[in-house]
């Protein structure tokens, strides 16, 4: 993975020393909070419904052991004991004081780590496959170029101060695990007929109030123009997006207003001027690059192992597990783990100090010391043997890290909500706790199949619920918490935006009307269809009349009764 070099070591202390002054400025009542408040943003830090929080930049989802547990010692010293990864590959503390955050940044770039620009009206941290490198289906290995966005993006003095928040991702498999469609800019590497690398180029996606898939505005881009191909969309919006209203001024409302063949042209106009800028990237530079990101030292190992093939076919646990949380791995003998963030009873994504620290120990016994964060909040070793699958079961299941559940119904995604969020309309937690509570038996759950549910607790839609094949979206109805459920949302190659099938629910009622849901498909469904391609051939229609047929009954905390 990539190291810092001395220019990084200098920018970081010099942004540390900055940011303890202005702290101590404001302790000193000396900045007003709204003076404070641009300055504390560049650094990571939001205020919360009871306590500051601090969110941490893991660029493209990569850490080291090393870093882990310094997330851990933080998590010990300065929070309450844990962390929450995010569904943009970082991590967050929710319990943080304030006078202590210069002391927190310090011990981050102790470890090569920072909070820059994981908030404010920037560019935020590019995001990319978890199994980049590694993938089975990979055309190549895209976590060079997501470095050079990061390095070209960070401190970029032209666009720190865009309309609105900016995020980046970036996709080398043929299988879409970025989330390309919904983000400003989308990269998806391809080949022309020559069999030169380039990407396709897509702009103007996102979630959130107006949620609308990207437009390939680029079939084809040379990689050496990535940098000035995004430079150009840059100025486009910078220039020509919204200001007045926030809600309004995201690259996918100006893409929406121009069209996506004029807002192409102006990019292309734009970029006829910069094209061989000295952003031009260089195979020398690239190269650079990518020499941090070379092959670990893999032994060489059969695809299978005698042992582990054993331990398939006599331990039903165990299978399970690696049917759901092991992944192919382009290396013959090894394989990909997904350690599940989802137990049932703890909040989606949520990891305690000691298991992030236990984390570190298995990614240094099995992964070359090496971890990934998905935007499914979960956690990847991307290097493990296969004939190490069997131990290394055996201890994630000891610390409440194998859960087989990943692509099932319980693996859903989950923002902090109400609980935490000053911006939430409705807590996102008790409710993603209530539907793992019911569906908490794992045959049942592996015979609903693949089904991604994802919940967020207000409208920014940082749990992703518009591209969940359910989403759930908390919403405030005259003054309380109520929830509001879409279906037929995807997130891959082929992305959608799921459809709402009517008025809002109660709390109480969210489990009972994810059951219907399911009795829905399950009567629906043909011979091995999963519940997306169910509700892409029936429509949303059978399911919202089974679930609006009948009352849902719940009963209120005053122990009335009251019915949907």
């Amino acid at each position: 993975m990539y190291r810092y070099d001395h220019y990084d070591h200098q920018i970081i202390q010099e942004r540390i020393a900055q940011y303890r002054d202005q702290v101590r400025r404001r302790l000193a009542d000396e900045l007003t909070e709204e003076e404070f408040l641009p300055l504390r943003l560049q650094n990571g830090l939001y205020m919360q419904r009871h306590a500051y929080m601090l969110r941490i930049a893991v660029p493209y989802g990569m850490l080291s052991s090393t870093q882990m547990r310094k997330f851990a010692y933080i998590a010990s010293n300065y929070d309450r004991g844990y962390g929450h990864f995010t569904t943009r590959q970082n991590i967050q503390f929710n319990w943080i004081e304030l006078e202590q955050t210069p002391e927190i940044l310090q011990h981050l770039a102790s470890v090569e780590m920072h909070a820059i620009q994981t908030s404010g009206n920037c560019m935020r941290n590019i995001t990319s496959d978890e199994f980049a490198g590694v993938a089975a289906d990979e055309i190549i290995d895209t976590r060079p170029y997501a470095e050079i966005l990061r390095q070209w993006t960070t401190f970029h003095p032209e666009f720190a101060y865009l309309p609105r928040k900016f995020k980046i991702a970036i996709n080398g498999s043929k299988e879409d695990r970025a989330a390309i469609a919904v983000h400003d800019i989308g990269l998806t590497v391809v080949q022309n007929d020559a069999g030169e690398v380039g990407f396709q180029v897509m702009a103007g996606g996102g979630m959130g109030r107006t949620p609308i898939l990207g437009s390939v505005i680029r079939e084809f881009l040379p990689w050496q123009h990535v940098l000035t191909y995004v430079e150009a969309i840059l100025r486009i919006y910078n220039s020509y997006g919204r200001r007045d209203n926030k809600y309004k001024a995201r690259i996918k409302i100006l893409v929406k207003a121009l069209g996506a063949d004029e807002f192409s042209r102006q990019v292309e106009a734009e970029w006829a001027d910069l094209k061989d800028s000295p952003a031009t990237l260089t195979a020398a530079e690239f190269e650079r690059v990518a020499s941090y990101f070379g092959k670990p030292d893999y032994v060489t190992l059969p695809d299978q192992d005698a042992i582990y093939a054993a331990h398939l076919n006599d331990n039903k646990a165990f299978a399970n597990w690696v049917r759901r949380n092991v992944k192919p791995h382009k290396v013959s003998g090894y394989r990909s783990v997904v350690l599940s963030l989802k137990k049932p009873g703890v909040p989606p994504g949520d990891a305690t100090a000691a298991q992030m620290d236990f984390i570190a120990d298995l990614a240094d016994q099995y992964s070359f010391g090496e971890l990934r964060i998905t935007h499914e909040q979960n956690l990847v070793l991307a290097d493990v043997q296969v004939a190490h699958l069997f131990s290394l079961w055996e201890a994630a299941k000891a610390h409440g890290l194998a859960t087989p559940n990943i692509g099932l119904l319980t693996d859903l995604i989950c923002c902090p909500g109400g609980d935490f969020c000053s911006l939430a309309n409705a807590k996102s937690i008790p409710i993603a706790l209530d539907i793992t509570d019911r569906f908490s038996q794992l045959d049942y759950l592996h015979d609903i199949g693949e089904l991604e549910l994802n919940i967020s607790g207000c409208i920014n839609a940082c749990g992703h619920h518009h591209i969940g094949h359910i989403g759930i979206l908390g919403v405030d109805k005259d003054g309380s918490e109520w929830y509001q459920v879409s279906i037929g949302g995807a997130q891959g190659i082929n992305a959608a935006i799921g459809k709402i099938i009517g008025p809002s629910f109660a709390a109480a009622q969210m489990p009972e009307v994810i059951e219907r849901l399911i009795k829905v498909y399950l009567g629906a469904r043909f011979e091995n269809e999963k519940f997306i391609e169910t509700v892409q051939r029936i429509g949303v229609t059978p399911f919202k009349e089974f679930v609006y047929a009948t009352p849902i009954k719940t009963t209120l905390l005053h122990g009335e009764d009251e019915y949907a």
